[in-house]
């Protein structure tokens, strides 16, 4: 697939509330594993793959102990540290396919609108290495599938099924997968 990454010349698009009807917070806490009905117990440690402004961090912060914000551009956490920071997130300017964790270190991952920037060169694998035996991976993206009017290129997104073979590759057993108009959603599972 295509490289690239998000202008930070136009990160205010990545704090806009519609992004929730591609997932909603409750969706996104419900694939990490953490029942929204009964509010009890918490993540763990938890990534975010591809942070940006830490739009969807905000929302999984409150219910982790801790949480990694990570992306590749410094300019991102520069305009999150601007926005506010929550006391339990951790900047870390990484590329997923080299992250600084420990092997089993993170209980849970998520990526929301990234995964086509990060999915080839074994940074699925890298991903399977930091989560813990049944961490789970909740991956939202844009799908090859949709019209293009926004996100990145077509040609340069999976559909639901690519991406559930690379993760399946990658070691992941699939939860749940779904194909929406201009999404697709994956929840999956490390094996160890």
């Amino acid at each position: 697939m295509g490289f690239h990454t998000f202008d930070p010349a136009t990160a205010d698009k990545l704090e806009d509330v519609s992004r929730y009807r591609y997932l909603s917070r409750e969706e996104l806490l419900a694939g990490l594993g953490f029942d929204t009905g009964s509010g009890s117990g918490n993540l763990g440690t938890v990534a975010d793959l591809g942070s940006g402004t830490g739009f969807f961090t905000d929302d999984v912060a409150p219910f982790a102990d801790e949480i990694r914000a990570v992306d590749l551009q410094a300019e991102m956490h520069e305009l999150y540290r601007e926005k506010g920071v929550p006391e339990n997130v951790d900047l870390v300017t990484a590329n997923v396919g080299d992250l600084p964790f420990d092997d089993g270190e993170l209980d849970a991952a998520f990526s929301t609108m990234t995964f086509h920037e990060f999915a080839g060169d074994g940074a699925l694998a890298e991903v399977a290495r930091v989560l813990g035996a049944d961490g789970r991976l909740v991956v939202a993206d844009w799908t090859a599938n949709g019209d293009g009017e926004s996100g990145p290129p077509v040609d340069e997104r999976y559909d639901r099924d690519g991406a559930v073979d690379l993760l399946d590759d990658a070691g992941f057993e699939t939860v749940r997968a779904d194909e929406r108009p201009e999404t697709f959603l994956v929840v999956a599972k490390a094996g160890r």
